[in-house]
């Protein structure tokens, strides 16, 4: 039973306010979406830093719940994802992580690559360029929803792929939202 107690510490430590581990439907991210905004209204947040939260938090879920891929990580064990939202006092942290295919992985690195490559007006070109040119898979995205999450965050994606086995990586993204800038 120690691990709860170390999963409690750990969870204050990186002063995570929700932490949800498991298959993400639409309902989960209906429920997940709705805690997370009681928890900011309780504590008086901004309406502008809950919709820039609000909004990378959406994207995050929508990611997982479109394109995490259907992958066998062992026998008996389930696809599934995490999701996190931490408060600190000058911003807020939303990761979240789900297993992709390998094959996945150089073009996703590629396009994160090419988000955190550009300022805020190369951000804004490529939004508009992704809408103009119906660069849209058949999931959706074309990474439209990475670029939004840069732009409402004002911060590069962080992000990592952590190989599972020869056929699956769990794919780590991390968006930092700032507090300070309350007027942006």
């Amino acid at each position: 039973m120690k691990y709860i107690y170390d999963l409690h510490k750990t969870m204050l430590q990186e002063k995570l306010i929700l932490v949800y581990e498991g298959e993400f439907t639409q309902e989960i991210t209906k429920s997940v979406l709705s805690m997370a905004e009681r928890n900011m209204d309780s504590v008086g947040e901004e309406s502008n830093i809950k919709r820039k939260v609000f909004n990378v938090m959406v994207e995050c879920l929508q990611n997982i719940c479109k394109h995490a891929d259907d992958v066998i990580i062992e026998e008996n064990v389930k696809n599934t994802a995490i999701f996190m939202i931490g408060k600190h006092e000058n911003e807020y942290i939303i990761t979240s992580g789900n297993p992709i295919g390998n094959d996945k992985v150089p073009g996703l690195n590629n396009k994160l690559q090419q988000i955190n490559g550009l300022d805020k007006e190369g951000l804004k070109a490529l939004y508009k360029d992704i809408i103009k040119n119906g660069d849209l898979s058949d999931k959706g995205g074309a990474g439209l929803g990475f670029v939004d999450m840069a732009r409402k965050s004002g911060q590069k994606l962080e992000f990592d792929f952590q190989p599972i086995n020869d056929k699956v990586s769990f794919f780590a993204l991390k968006t930092t939202i700032s507090r300070a800038n309350i007027n942006e």
